[in-house]
């Protein structure tokens, strides 16, 4: 899956194609969450766009977050689900009605300190107007039942330090900080920005 760590992950905030991008708007039903195929990945990676932009924004430089584009995002989603990395890696759509307004991607812990038994949550975001619905809630569920399938036993996921609403919505879904923090280059200048890990212990 593509290299999204990082924000956008969401709280119970939280694309298809040859249809319009945006999300749905008005009284939302038939909310739903499924496995995501290849010709979702322009969608996918205008929720992406959206919800990156708005979390790094005025956190790293502009050239950097001007590159967070729908087809950027999407051809790499397009890439990966083409030809899936080894191991467990998943991604997963939210649905309002036929729409997609959310996305999580699962996979192995790349992290030194894990083992075979840790998923990782690398990915997890819904577009701004589709927050606040469950949708957050039903991605996560699905990442972690997959996880699960495949024999996890720990979850982890990185969020940035501040990202204080990301952090409620994962502590109230049972995860918790274990100490780990890391600093990701986000300029060519060199400037970082600070993530902690957060982990559980996944019921069997």
């Amino acid at each position: 899956m593509p290299d999204s760590h990082g924000q956008g992950h969401d709280h119970d905030h939280d694309q298809g194609h040859d249809h319009d991008h945006g999300p749905a708007q008005g009284p939302l039903a038939d909310a739903s969450v499924r496995r995501a195929g290849v010709n979702d990945a322009p969608a996918v990676g205008y929720v992406q766009a959206e919800v990156w932009r708005a979390a790094y924004e005025g956190k790293v430089p502009a050239e950097v977050t001007s590159a967070f584009t729908p087809t950027a995002f999407g051809n790499a989603w397009r890439d990966s689900l083409a030809t899936p990395p080894p191991g467990a890696h998943a991604l997963f759509v939210a649905l309002a009605g036929g729409q997609v307004v959310g996305f999580v991607a699962v996979g192995p812990s790349q992290d030194p300190d894990s083992d075979a038994t840790t998923g990782e949550v690398t990915a997890l975001g819904v577009h701004p107007a589709g927050r606040r619905q469950g949708h957050g809630s039903r991605l996560l569920n699905a990442g972690v039942d997959h996880l699960t399938t495949a024999g996890a036993e720990q979850l982890s996921i990185w969020i940035l330090v501040d990202d204080e609403q990301t952090r409620a919505f994962l502590t109230g879904a049972g995860l918790a900080p274990d100490g780990a923090y890391r600093d990701r280059v986000v300029s060519a200048d060199g400037e970082v920005l600070r993530e902690v890990r957060l982990s559980c212990t996944l019921s069997a």
